[in-house]
C-alpha cells in the first residue's frame, strides 16, 4: 500500500459559504472534530491547537494546526501534526485540503490528506498513522456533513 494520500468526496446540503466557515471556523469546528480548538483564526500563517479530551490527560490528545491556504468559499487548506514527544517537524506536518464546489442547491466537498510519507516514520508507524488517519475522517467527516446540513437548513 502506498500510505500517501486520503482522499473523500461528500455532498453537503448547504451552500460553499456555510461549509467554508463549517470546516474553517474555531466555533464551528469543535462541533464537528476537535473538542477544542485554541489560537486559530481561518486566515493564512494562523497557528493554533486543536485539543480532543483533556489536555493534560493521558488519554488527552494535541495537534498544532497551521492554515496554508484560504480561498473563500472554495479552499481551506493546513498542515497539522500530533504533539508529542517525539513528534516530527511542524513544517513536515501533514496537509489537508478542503475543495468546495456548488453543485445543485448544496456543495461537493473533496477532502485530501498527504504527507505521511514525508514524515520520516519507520514503515510500522507509517502503516499506523495512515489507518489512524483513516478511522478518524470516516468518524468525523460525516459529522461535518450533518452539522453542515443543519446549519444550511437554518440559513
Amino acid at each position: 500500500m502506498e500510505y500517501g494520500r486520503i482522499e473523500r468526496s461528500m455532498y453537503v446540503e448547504a451552500a460553499p459559504d456555510v461549509v467554508f466557515d463549517v470546516i474553517s471556523s474555531p466555533e464551528h469546528l469543535k462541533e464537528w472534530w476537535p473538542d477544542e480548538v485554541v489560537g486559530l483564526e481561518p486566515t493564512r500563517g494562523s497557528v493554533g491547537e486543536l485539543v480532543w479530551g483533556e489536555r493534560n490527560s493521558p488519554d488527552g490528545h494535541v495537534a498544532r494546526i497551521e492554515v496554508v491556504e484560504t480561498r473563500p468559499p472554495r479552499l481551506f487548506s493546513f498542515r497539522w501534526v500530533h504533539l508529542t514527544d517525539d513528534a516530527p517537524n511542524p513544517d513536515t506536518a501533514m496537509l489537508v485540503t478542503f475543495e468546495l464546489t456548488p453543485s445543485g442547491e448544496g456543495t461537493t466537498v473533496r477532502m485530501t490528506e498527504t504527507g505521511f510519507r514525508e514524515m520520516g516514520w519507520e514503515v510500522a508507524v507509517l502503516e499506523e498513522q495512515y489507518n489512524s488517519h483513516i478511522e478518524g475522517w470516516d468518524r468525523y467527516l460525516p459529522r461535518l456533513v450533518e452539522y453542515a446540513n443543519r446549519l444550511g437548513a437554518s440559513r
